[in-house]
């Protein structure tokens, strides 16, 4: 049985626009050394599965340097009010 690589979760920093139907669209990523990618184009929304956090997400796929990406929004437990969920990328360690 082959290993699997298992990708690493980078959470980051997103900026993004809720429209008048509360559908948010992320504008941007941030990293976490400053550095901006601007979101060009969101091609698919979807839930993601059950991320392995356990908690519900949804997978953005977009197009950031002419290069497809995921992007996932992972949301947090609702009794948090303040803390409605966090960002992350996926990338293969060393990547």
């Amino acid at each position: 049985m082959k290993n699997r690589v298992k990708p690493e979760k980078i959470y980051v920093k997103v900026n993004s626009d809720f429209d008048s139907t509360g559908y948010m669209q992320p504008r941007s990523i941030i990293w976490s050394d400053g550095r901006v990618f601007p979101i060009e184009q969101v091609r698919d929304f979807r839930p993601a599965a059950m991320l392995e956090s356990g908690r519900s997400g949804d997978c953005y796929t977009v197009i950031v340097h002419g290069q497809e990406r995921h992007l996932f929004f992972e949301r947090f437990d609702p009794q948090f009010a303040g803390r409605f969920g966090r960002w992350f990328v996926e990338t293969m360690p060393g990547g």
